[in-house]
This record gives C-alpha cells, sequence and structure tokens, in this order.
C-alpha cells in the first residue's frame, strides 16, 4: 500500500491526478515583477502550484564556493556562485506579496528552503507544505527540522543513492511526520533522457510505500509524459517567461505556450490510461457494428435446403450470427428461402 499526501483539499497519491508543480524558481531574476508574471502564467497554463526558492546567499554558499557548469555556461563565468545567489535572492517582503498574490489568483504558492532560517520563515508565513531540493538529501539535520514541523514534505532525490533515499526517509519518520512524498530526480541543467532513468520512481515507490513524483530537468515534455504514463503522483518542471532571459535556470526551462500544452497532456495521459479493466469502450459501438463479420448467405438458399460450408459466406456487418458458430449451422434447413447475401439468424433455420 501507498501512503496518501492530504494537502489540504488535494490528495497526492495513486489514483488521484497528478499534482503539478510549475517550478518558478530564480527565473524571476530577483524582479519582483517578473516574479508576478511567472505566477500568471501559472495560473494560466493550470498547474496547482507555483514555487519559488527561498535563501539566502551568505548562508547558502562561501565565497569561494564554484558554480555548476551549467552555471557558468548562462552566465558571467567569472562572476562566483555567492555573487549569483545575492543576484537572486527575493526579500521576505517580497515572499509575502508573492503569497498574497497566488492566493488572490487561486494557485499554492509554494517555495524551497534551503536551511533552518527560511524553513521557519516560510513556516510563519504559513505555507501548506515543504519542498525540498536533491542538494539537502543528505543533510538529515535540515530534514528532520522541517520534518518536525509536521506539515507535508516533498523531497527530491536527485544525486542520491538508494541507501541515501532511506536514511532521509527514516529521519523524516523518526520526526514523526507521515506526510512524505518523494521526487526522483536528476541533477543535471538540462538533463538527458537517456539518463531519467524513470523506472527508479517504480523503486521508490515499491521501498518506501510512499508517493513518487519526477522532478524534470529534460529539455522538452516527452520525459516527463512518460513518468506521468508510469505512475507519477506529482511532476515539478522548470518554467520561465523567455528561454534567452539571462540566468542560470532559463534555458532547461518551458516557456509559457510550452507549460500550457504539458498541462494538457499530462491530462490527457492521465484520463488515457483508465481503470484497467479490458472491455469495449461507449465510443466503439458504431465501429464494432461495422467492422466485425456476421454469417450472411453465400448465395441463394431455397425453402427446406440443408446448409453446407458453400452456403454460408462471413461478411460485414456484424450485426448477426457470429462467425465462431458457423459449424453448429451446417445441416440445419431453411425455414424460408432466403436471399444471397441476407444476413443469417437462427430463426431462419429449423
Amino acid at each position: 500500500m501507498v501512503n496518501v499526501v492530504d494537502i489540504g483539499a488535494r490528495k497526492i497519491g495513486p489514483g488521484r491526478p497528478c499534482f503539478i508543480i510549475a517550478e518558478a524558481g530564480v527565473n524571476h531574476n530577483g524582479d519582483i515583477k517578473l516574479a508576478r508574471q511567472l505566477i500568471d502564467v501559472a495560473v494560466v497554463a493550470g498547474a496547482d502550484a507555483v514555487k519559488f526558492q527561498t535563501f539566502k546567499a551568505e548562508r547558502l554558499a562561501t565565497a569561494d564556493a564554484p558554480k555548476a557548469d551549467y552555471q557558468k555556461q548562462a552566465g558571467d563565468s567569472g562572476e562566483s556562485q555567492l555573487d549569483m545567489l545575492r543576484r537572486l535572492e527575493l526579500s521576505s517582503e517580497a515572499h509575502r506579496e508573492l503569497m498574497a498574490y497566488s492566493r488572490q489568483r487561486g494557485i499554492l504558492f509554494l517555495s524551497t528552503p534551503f536551511d533552518e532560517e527560511a524553513a521557519d520563515f516560510l513556516d510563519a508565513l504559513g505555507v501548506g507544505l515543504f519542498k525540498l531540493p536533491s542538494g539537502e538529501l543528505t543533510n538529515l539535520p535540515f530534514l528532520g527540522h522541517v520534518a518536525r514541523k509536521g506539515k507535508p514534505l516533498i523531497v527530491s532525490t536527485g544525486m542520491s543513492t538508494l541507501a541515501e533515499v532511506e536514511q532521509a526517509v527514516e529521519t523524516v519518520g523518526a520526526a514523526g511526520n507521515a506526510g512524505l512524498a518523494l521526487l526522483h530526480c536528476v541533477s543535471a541543467y538540462p538533463a538527458e533522457p537517456a539518463d531519467a532513468n524513470l523506472r527508479a520512481m517504480q523503486t521508490m515507490t515499491a521501498a518506501f510505500g510512499v508517493p513518487v513524483g519526477f522532478s524534470d530537468h529534460t529539455l522538452g515534455t516527452e520525459v516527463t509524459l512518460a513518468a506521468v504514463a508510469l505512475g507519477a503522483c506529482i511532476i515539478e518542471k522548470h518554467y520561465t517567461l523567455d528561454r534567452n532571459l539571462p540566468g542560470p535556470d532559463h534555458r532547461a526551462s518551458l516557456e509559457p505556450e510550452e507549460l500550457k500544452l504539458m498541462m494538457r497532456s499530462i491530462r490527457n495521459v492521465e484520463a488515457s490510461l483508465g481503470d484497467g479493466r479490458k472491455r469495449p469502450a461507449a465510443s466503439e459501438k458504431n465501429t464494432e457494428m461495422v467492422a466485425r463479420k456476421s454469417l450472411v448467405a453465400a448465395h441463394t438458399i431455397a425453402q427446406g435446403e440443408i446448409l453446407r460450408e458453400e452456403s454460408i459466406a462471413i461478411k460485414r456487418p456484424g450485426t448477426g450470427l457470429l462467425p465462431a458458430i458457423r459449424p453448429h449451422l451446417l445441416g440445419r434447413r431453411a425455414r424460408k428461402m432466403i436471399r444471397a447475401g441476407e444476413i443469417l439468424h437462427l430463426e431462419m433455420l429449423e
């Protein structure tokens, strides 16, 4: 059995609609107006939640912390990670404004904390659940601190082994928090489809009995949709107003129309999965009548004539006797004259 995570009006788990997190992240470039526009885009697309990031650069990285290669390629390669992070911070007041605006627009506001102080701030702000990043998976003291707040917790698992995920799950459980969900993730920006290893979602579901989803860093939406088809309970996907904007995450993000298409496609994929029972769809009824075949008179059959194999043909439409019963008609007499091509019925025969 897989636990279901309750986030108020929504439940996350197998058999429920996939919970879609539109990951604005730091694609606001430190501009509150841009951040509000990103909320609008997520609302128009139909996402369940919009997510930002909460950090103070000095608490997150040392002065000597290097940039990742993808961050160097997306900006000033000589700029330190610390200076980059300073440009991408959102103030406390900006968080309050964005949360209020999200509520006004009818979308759930989320933000990823990167330290205990950031988590405390978001908790006081009133966020409904916490989303923790892959980089903090092995930061067990931090996981325990957030888990003890008693709110649902979604944890990304990029760069990790199953043993490391197990330690994180045990830490959350030891804190008394039963509202855990996991996201399989590949922490490369962009990630290659060949590295996605989507079946790891099923491995974690079986190992831990919690809802599992996918935080997708591949380009496009093909891998996202494959994850949904494999049973992802949550999808998280970066998006931007324009991939050409400066900043570390824009190039691996969807643009607004792509986000809308992804949302529609996810819901179509979900609808297509069905309940697993093999049975005809109501929409097939007309085609069944036309495409299937019946037993018909191969030639004019006189009244009293005995039916032989050459007397019975198999042709469309499928509104008469099934072809499988032809052997049972052989040797029977016609009650009346049957025209060539006429569909056979039992009442025609003695």
